[in-house]
């Protein structure tokens, strides 16, 4: 597939679907796109049909998995592994043997049963259509402080409300609420057509409703009838410790409300992660880089290093060289998935002055006449110089 699409829309469900509602759907999915239903089609269907089979059972085991479909709710895909599906590099396996693992062998023992006492004249209709509100996109800006330890963050957004004026009906009296005569409440209207197969049912949105089940025939006059109006609210959004700038957080209900009742919206918040003026990140690693003098190098000494929440002394020890890069474990950033902290990296660079005077100059020379600040490959920094020397 191009693109990713959202595991509930791939199953034609809403995000609030039971555990039941979840494996009906993707028991539809499997009885339509499993590739030993389109053997004898072209090339082109059956490269279809094997994309859309596994992007059903992708979604399916993600959201059958209380703890995976609550991190996809929270995070999206970047809450679990993209490689969740199931691993058919040794092929489909036979259909009756999948939906009857899948599903206690309520399919009967033939594909053909199966797919007669799914798709025949006895099928349940659903209820009328659920209208879901739209989702509102938003940004928060973060520093590296608030993602080290998670915080609360106010966001202030215009969404669509329950008109006050008739409490979201659309209408001020409910009598004026009446069943569609069209659909006769269900939301959907039946096309029935005799084919060399059988009987073929299908299934469309009522166009008079629009799904809904419901027309209004005296709408209210502040709304006209859509039962929301526009308001500007602020909602709190919790922030889970260790998220990464581009991460988007879904607060499940706070998006716009539905006309007339239906199914609120949700809010998606997009992190914008503030440069922080000494620390780099990388993933749950930060890095910081410290000059000391060349005096400190020689003879080592104590430095504040900036880790997140408050300052850590790091020894330097004598003998330091110039790009030496120490490791302090655990003072990084904690994972948002809870595997762990990262490190924190202080890489150490040795100043050099450029010119010397009067009294400093005599103290160098004199220093410089001690073998002991001679480069000597043949002692213990000989590693060092084998090393560098592999540059060039």
């Amino acid at each position: 597939m191009a693109e990713k699409r959202d595991y509930y829309e791939v199953l034609g469900i809403q995000k609030s679907a039971t555990e039941d509602e979840i494996k009906q759907a993707y028991r539809k999915a499997a009885l339509k796109w499993h590739p030993d239903r389109w053997v004898s089609g072209t090339e082109a269907e059956k490269k279809n049909a094997e994309e859309k089979f596994k992007e059903a059972s992708e979604a399916y085991s993600v959201l059958s998995d209380a703890q995976k479909r609550a991190k996809y709710d929270q995070f999206g895909f970047a809450g679990v592994d993209p490689s969740a599906g199931p691993d058919f590099s040794q092929g489909f396996g036979n259909l009756d043997d999948l939906l009857n693992n899948l599903f206690g062998g309520a399919f009967g023992g033939s594909f053909g049963g199966a797919f007669e006492s799914f798709f025949g004249g006895g099928r349940q209709q659903g209820g009328a259509r659920v209208v879901r509100g739209r989702d509102i996109r938003t940004r928060v800006s973060l520093t590296l402080e608030e993602i080290a330890k998670g915080c609360t963050k106010e966001v202030s957004i215009e969404r669509n409300r329950p008109c006050a004026e008739c409490g979201g009906k659309g209408t001020k009296d409910s009598s004026d609420i009446k069943t569609c005569p069209t659909c006769h409440g269900s939301g959907q209207v039946q096309r029935v057509v005799n084919t060399l197969f059988g009987r073929s049912v299908s299934y469309s949105t009522c166009p008079q409703c629009s799904g809904e089940g419901k027309i209004v025939s005296n709408p209210c006059r502040k709304c006209n009838g859509s039962g929301v109006e526009r308001r500007r609210e602020t909602v709190k959004v919790n922030i889970p410790a260790g998220v990464e700038d581009g991460m988007q957080i879904t607060v499940r209900g706070e998006g716009h409300s539905a006309p007339r009742g239906g199914e609120n919206g949700d809010l998606l918040v997009v992190i914008n992660e503030q440069s922080h003026n000494q620390l780099k990140r990388d993933g749950n690693n930060l890095f910081y880089t410290r000059v000391i003098s060349v005096t400190d190098a020689m003879l080592g000494t104590t430095i504040s290093v900036p880790a997140l929440g408050s300052a850590v002394d790091l020894k330097v020890e004598p003998g330091t060289q110039s790009g030496t890069v120490v490791r302090m474990r655990g003072k990084g950033l904690p994972s948002v998935n809870s595997y762990g902290t990262g490190d924190l990296y202080v890489k150490i660079l040795v100043w050099i002055p450029r010119k010397l005077r009067g009294s400093d100059k005599e103290a160098v020379e004199k220093l410089a006449a001690s073998a002991a600040v001679k480069p000597d490959p043949s002692r213990d920094d000989k590693a060092l110089f084998e090393k560098e020397s592999q540059y060039f």
